[in-house]
């Protein structure tokens, strides 16, 4: 077969590829994020750029210059890790692209659950939970982030302090009962 057919290694080339794990957004919805959640990325694919990529570059030149590549692990591993470094290069300026940078403390309805609130709860009147409510590319469950698209967030969204909403979940219906919403300042870098 032709080698312009056969793929060099696997995922290579695959747009699917190009996106890590990360929350696919709802057709039609903005990728919304927070300012500090907008840093974080920037920072990240101006490091990849300036930083690591450059210092891949440098051991896959080096390494091809030793002669033969088939056997030379430098070049084969410098090689798959800069494909994995540009197509984190290409997620990260697509969601960068595609951000709506929203700032929580600007939220004037400040009793009602928005996009960043910091809402603390109380579930099924026994367990109480704090909660923020942050963009897709932001979510942290172990420090209480959550996605403004999850199952959660959306039953919260619009409800205001002392309301019970209900949660479907797949042990059953969760009622949760807002105590308190936080829009906290951003913030300084």
């Amino acid at each position: 077969m032709n080698k312009a057919f056969v793929r060099e290694s696997e995922g290579e080339g695959d747009e699917e590829d190009d996106a890590p794990a990360v929350a696919a957004l709802p057709p039609g919805t903005k990728n919304y994020i927070t300012d500090a959640g907008h840093r974080r990325l920037r920072d990240e694919l101006l490091a990849l750029l300036d930083v690591e990529r450059p210092e891949v570059v440098r051991t896959v030149t080096w390494a091809a210059s030793n002669g033969d590549r088939s056997e030379n692990a430098d070049y084969i591993y410098g090689k798959r890790r800069l494909r994995e470094i540009d197509r984190r290069i290409r997620f990260l300026t697509r969601r960068l692209d595609a951000a709506e940078v929203v700032d929580p403390s600007r939220q004037e309805n400040r009793d009602r659950v928005f996009f960043g609130a910091t809402v603390r709860l109380l579930r099924n009147d026994e367990r109480e939970e704090t909660l923020t409510i942050v963009g897709v590319d932001e979510v942290d469950p172990a420090s209480g982030r959550i996605s403004w698209i999850s199952p959660i967030a959306r039953a919260l969204l619009r409800a205001s302090v002392g309301e019970r909403v209900s949660l479907r979940t797949p042990a059953g219906v969760d009622w949760i009962e807002i105590l308190e919403v936080d829009y906290p300042a951003p913030a300084d870098s």
